[in-house]
């Protein structure tokens, strides 16, 4: 009876799995039926899962109408740096965090829980006067700045988890064995630590990327703006949207992360025993 219920139980949870899946991948299916629909196929009141006459057209236009690769180019170039950035400044941080428990690290922590739930509309007004000030209005380094201390609090909240995760006695027993502060940290801690820095880094990334607000207040001319932005530019004066080049932007849109993510997964699922055994 415990072995049927156990599989009952089991199938159970298959099948939420499954049907959760499917919930996450209905609206990307859905685009990416919509970009390689023809404009007769959009306005059909039957609309169908997959494209009778499927075309490339919605692309074409998409490229023709506004500048994806100019856009998607800032994107990238926003998104790498805040991540790279914000995670240099982190890992070190975070360690001290983790490492050295006092009622100010304490007090740190929870600041940074706290500092997630201002919206963005208390931050924007001081945010824009400092960039003012500091001639960084309509800059891609001025967003940068933006997305960094954005992405900052949160970066380094998870690293503090990774890091409390790694066990002190791995360190200790390095220094036993005659290993430098350097050295541990170099050869024992760092290779632990590496992917919740992927991970972390995937994060303030994707934030980046995707990222519309402040991108929207702070680029005024339209060589600078950021993919988010300009995928507005699809949509008509009175909220008409033009559905197939704005479905294949936003199918192009996607990408970047989904093959990021593809990539660097095994960096995050890899490792995690790596610099654990001694040499």
């Amino acid at each position: 009876m415990s072995i049927r219920t156990s599989r009952s139980a089991r199938t159970g949870q298959y099948v939420a799995l499954l049907g959760y899946l499917v919930f996450l991948a209905f609206p990307f299916l859905w685009l990416i039926s919509t970009a390689f629909k023809p404009a007769r196929e959009l306005g059909s009141l039957h609309p169908t899962w997959i494209p009778e006459h499927p075309t490339l057209d919605n692309f074409r236009q998409a490229f023709d109408e506004q500048p994806l690769l100019q856009a998607a180019a800032n994107s990238l170039i926003a998104a790498l740096s805040a991540a790279l950035i914000a995670v240099v400044i982190a890992t070190p941080m975070a360690y001290v965090m983790a490492r050295h428990r006092t009622r100010l690290s304490a007090a740190a922590t929870g600041w940074v829980v706290v500092s997630q739930a201002f919206p963005f509309v208390l931050l924007i007004i001081p945010l824009f006067l400092i960039l003012k000030n500091l001639h960084l209005i309509n800059s891609l380094w001025g967003l940068i700045m933006v997305y960094v201390v954005w992405a900052l609090p949160f970066a380094l909240w998870m690293l503090v988890g990774y890091v409390r995760a790694v066990p002190p006695e791995l360190e200790e027993a390095a220094s036993v064995d005659g290993a430098s502060r350097l050295r541990t940290l170099v050869s024992v801690t760092a290779p632990l630590l590496t992917p919740g820095i992927v991970a972390t880094a995937l994060f303030a990334f994707i934030t980046a990327w995707n990222e519309f607000f402040f991108a929207l207040v702070l680029l005024k001319t339209p060589e600078k703006q950021t993919l988010p932005v300009v995928l507005t530019h699809f949509l008509g004066a009175e909220g008409a949207a033009e559905l197939g080049p704005l479905a294949a932007a936003a199918f192009l849109a996607t990408l970047p992360s989904l093959v990021l993510f593809a990539v660097i997964q095994r960096r995050i699922t890899g490792g995690m025993l790596a610099g654990a055994v001694k040499s």
